[in-house]
């Protein structure tokens, strides 16, 4: 079973990177003048370099998942069981959603708010899935062949994925619902949450089917 510290890792860790894509998101769009390209760089970089850190920091703990479409993945590779990947789940949900609050408070804005920002289209939701498939496969093939990269595997992917996808690639389940609780540049309409989290669940899956046939068939 999960040990306490490992769920407070799991906690403080997607609270953390929450804090960093609304705050950065915010100061991005207060720095860049108008130009949303600008405010998106920031926003990428801030949260690539962010992930960085955390998964260094927190990921002897509890291998620093923070987020529930890479909890699958491993749950569906055989390498956390049933109960600790639900736990794991439970704490990386309230961990987002306080994370988004905190940048509210940081930012002297309204804590609790919803978003207005709409992102329902075909190729938003077939963003969602090639981001989280890459971020998964990513994942999962980082630990195989070059476990002491995986921070910068991942980090650099997030900044790449921000960029190449329409959607501008939440690949979380977590940070999804978070970020319908944030009326900021990195907000999204709570009625537009779970499309989104279906397409990220498909990717982890197909992503994990990949994975399994390229580097574990015999």
């Amino acid at each position: 079973m999960a040990t306490l510290r490992k769920l407070f890792a799991e906690f403080l860790g997607t609270l953390l990177l929450l804090t960093i894509v609304v705050g950065s998101g915010i100061m991005g769009e207060s720095l860049s003048g108008g130009n949303d390209g600008l405010a998106l760089l920031i926003n990428a970089l801030a949260t690539g370099a962010g992930l960085v850190v955390l998964i260094e920091i927190f990921g002897p703990i509890s291998k620093a998942h923070f987020n529930p479409a890479v909890t699958l993945g491993f749950r569906l590779n055989g390498d956390i069981n049933n109960q600790d990947s639900a736990l794991y789940v439970v704490v990386q949900i309230v961990g987002a959603v306080l994370g988004v609050w905190l940048a509210h408070l940081m930012f002297d804005q309204s804590i609790l708010q919803t978003s207005t920002k709409l992102r329902a289209s075909t190729g938003l939701w077939v963003s969602e899935g090639v981001a989280t498939f890459g971020l998964v496969f990513a994942i999962l093939a980082g630990v195989r062949v070059n476990p002491k990269a995986v921070s910068w595997i991942v980090g650099l992917y997030i900044i790449a994925a921000y960029f190449f996808t329409s959607s501008t690639s939440f690949a979380n389940p977590a940070v999804t619902i978070a970020r319908g609780l944030t009326d900021s540049f990195a907000g999204i309409d709570p009625s537009c949450v779970l499309p989104f989290i279906a397409a990220q669940l498909i990717g982890a899956v197909l992503a994990v089917g990949t994975f399994r046939w390229l580097f574990m068939s015999s």
